[in-house]
């Protein structure tokens, strides 16, 4: 079946608050996406952001981002006062997000609705605590710690709580029960708020992609609660991190610092956090993206502390573990991220899982990537982007590219120096015959480099970029769906 959708992280939604939220313009938005006949909303990881505010680095696989709670809702249930909201400073750049200033002023607004909030007394709460207990109780009590220890990394907690010795762990959760409770309330409202959004997105039509990264962060609870799942030394210490080799977009390589998976343990245990992982995943979304397939084929493995030059190729899981999920989960409905360099065994892998791969418009005009980008060579098993978070948007793209590639993409699109260069990518990702097309807002608005979403290997300054209030309008929504209708995909 022929679909489209739009990706579009929810932190760049506009709202009153200094980021996107699970507000009423959340639900304008899956509004917007039904006028448009879309039926996919994709989105950017939900997890708990730490250094660096990167939806990639989170301090847990399962908690959710609390900056994602709407804060109007706590207003109408009298957990805080609108005069508390107003007067606090979220910067004053509405197409921009300020994580210091929602750093400083979010926390103090939910700890005083967590005061307001009598949540002890909530037989939903007590029951969701109940529920998730198995990831929640320690993602609570590592955030409670780590507050204790002025938000350092728990390498550098004292070393009984960082072996979480039994005594060092029932002090901590008695010492500090109350900023346990909180972190569980701040869940507790991030799941009743998101699961009401999803069904009204449903109740539209709309369907949700969740992300999910291949890795974790090492600063997280997941790597603090569960030290033997990783790759670490008997001090803790990472024995080699994730990265990417050097290549044309990076001559240094990349190193991310996640820490790598012990296969062959995760292999003992049928890969059962995985597959806990997935399920989870699969309660909070329709479809998952998985983030960087080709590490479950061969992973880049950099010894600590060393360059990404320094790295070499590991053997991943392979088919074992998509096997596994099989057999837990029955049918997943998952795509593939398998951009970039990939060696036959990765591409056979793909095939094998039945999963679509993705392709990515831009990549068919850059001469530094080789791959079958252009649209004459898709298959109609892959989902076709324009570009995703970590590319430039088109306008900006197509400003900054090198002559001869320019020239090429001219030549295969029929660009003329009056269209409107975004809408002709778009227009051809739509039309390929590639059964599913999704499109950052960012090319649909005609938006330049100035609303690009992440720049790889730059820190600061990604992950900001918020929509106007007034971007989606019904004129834009006719649009896209007379698109949709013209290739088929509504």
């Amino acid at each position: 079946m022929r679909q489209s959708g739009i990706l579009m992280a929810v932190s760049s939604l506009p709202s009153k608050y200094g980021i996107g939220s699970f507000s009423k313009e959340a639900r304008g938005f899956v509004d917007f996406l039904a006028q448009a006949g879309q039926k996919l909303w994709q989105i950017l990881p939900l997890g708990p952001t730490g250094y660096g505010d990167s939806p990639y680095q989170s301090f847990s696989t399962f908690a959710g981002n609390p900056y994602y709670i709407d804060l109007e809702a706590l207003i109408e249930r009298g957990f805080l006062r609108r005069e508390d909201c107003d007067t606090c400073d979220f910067g004053e750049d509405e197409t921009r997000v300020d994580y210091g200033k929602l750093y400083r002023s979010r926390g103090r607004l939910l700890y005083r609705a967590y005061q307001n909030s009598g949540c002890m007394k909530d037989a939903a709460f007590l029951r969701f605590c109940e529920e998730e207990k198995g990831w929640m109780d320690d993602y609570a009590l590592y955030m409670a710690v780590k507050d204790s220890y002025a938000g350092k990394s728990w390498r550098y907690w004292d070393q009984e709580i960082r072996n979480r010795e039994a005594a060092a762990i029932e002090d901590c959760r008695i010492r500090y029960q109350d900023k346990i409770r909180f972190y569980q309330f701040l869940q507790y409202l991030f799941a009743v708020q998101w699961r009401s959004l999803k069904a009204y997105a449903n109740g539209k039509g709309v369907r949700i992609i969740g992300d999910i990264p291949i890795y974790v962060a090492f600063d997280s609870a997941d790597v603090w609660a569960h030290p033997e799942l990783f790759q670490l030394e008997k001090d803790l210490a990472p024995i080699c991190v994730a990265g990417c080799p050097p290549d044309a977009f990076s001559e240094a390589g990349q190193l991310w610092g996640n820490p790598l998976y012990r296969w062959d343990y995760h292999k003992e245990t049928g890969y059962q956090w995985w597959i806990t992982r997935v399920s989870y995943c699969l309660r909070l979304y329709d479809a998952l993206r998985i983030d960087h397939f080709r590490g479950f084929d061969e992973y880049y493995a950099i010894p600590y502390g060393k360059e990404a030059s320094s790295g070499h190729w590991e053997k991943g899981p392979g088919y074992g573990i998509f096997q596994a999920f099989k057999e837990s989960m029955g049918k997943i409905s998952v795509i593939a991220e398998d951009l970039g360099y990939l060696t036959p065994s990765v591409a056979r892998l793909v095939k094998k899982t039945g999963y679509p791969g993705m392709k990515v418009l831009q990549f068919a005009f850059d001469s530094r990537e080789a791959g079958n980008y252009l649209p004459h060579n898709y298959i109609k098993n892959c989902v076709v982007y324009t570009g995703t978070h970590d590319n430039d948007t088109t306008a900006g793209w197509y400003r900054s590219l090198k002559r001869e590639d320019k020239d090429l993409a001219r030549r295969y699109l029929h660009l003329g120096r009056g269209n409107d260069q975004s809408l002709s990518f778009v227009r051809a990702a739509l039309a390929s015959v590639a059964d599913t097309a999704v499109i950052p807002i960012q090319d649909y608005l005609g938006l330049g480099s100035e609303a690009r979403m992440n720049t790889p290997s730059v820190l600061g300054g990604n992950w900001v970029w918020r929509m106007r209030a007034d971007a989606c309008t019904d004129a834009l929504a006719e649009k896209i769906r007379k698109m949709g209708e013209l290739y088929g995909r509504v």
